[in-house]
């Protein structure tokens, strides 16, 4: 199906990369340290917003006195070592990057991720040259599931977005990349396995991993 589209735009974590349980010690600590619990619901509410988005939201729903910065700092903190040294790219990866270049395609990433911890994960798992641009919510006005991180990277690869054919792991993603007017193949990820049923019912297609699409 590769050879249908002019693009192909990733989302980073859960897609590329095996890191989404990562962010759930994060929050279990950080919020640990702030002596809340964490929320049954948090996961759906903060689902594809930027890391700014989700650092307001935190202050606003946990009243915490710490700065903007300061929340997003001690996150950065939290998981810099992971990304630097532990996340690991998931499995045929490297093989489906591969095939994309060899099909003189270019390549985008949108995430909701920091810039900074995308190119530490990049960069250790030797990926980093794939990638023809990287684009974060934090760079559009509004994250996931709006389309604006994934118009963005279409119109910095220089693809119409009904040309893109985008990779996603969870329902905002998927529903903000069909929102955008791209072909979306949904990836499965355990982290995101209560939302099976929306993520197959939106998207174009799902798979197990890229094998898949080989």
């Amino acid at each position: 199906m590769l050879e249908k589209y002019n693009g192909v735009i990733f989302d980073l974590d859960g897609t590329l990369i095996d890191s989404m349980k990562i962010w759930e010690d994060v929050d279990r600590v950080y919020l640990k340290r702030h002596n809340f619990e964490v929320p049954e619901d948090l996961q759906k509410k903060i689902e594809g917003k930027s890391f700014h988005e989700t650092a307001i939201y935190f202050k606003e729903r946990f009243d915490l006195s710490d700065s903007l910065d300061r929340i997003k700092g001690d996150w950065h903190e939290m998981a810099e070592e992971f990304y630097r040294e532990k996340v690991n790219i998931k499995h045929s990866t490297m093989e489906l990057l591969e095939r994309i270049k060899m099909l003189n395609k270019p390549i985008a990433i949108a995430t909701s991720n920091s810039r900074e911890l995308a190119l530490m994960a990049l960069e250790k798992n030797n990926i980093r040259n794939y990638f023809d641009t990287i684009v974060t919510s934090c760079d559009v006005d509004n994250g996931k599931p709006s389309p604006d991180v994934f118009l963005e990277a279409a119109r910095q690869i220089s693809i119409d977005p009904k040309e893109c054919l985008v990779f996603e792991d969870t329902y905002a993603g998927v529903l903000g990349a069909k929102r955008a007017g791209m072909t979306v193949v949904a990836v499965y990820d355990d982290c995101s396995k209560n939302s099976i049923k929306e993520i197959k019912d939106t998207s174009d297609k799902f798979i197990l991993s890229f094998d898949e699409v080989l």
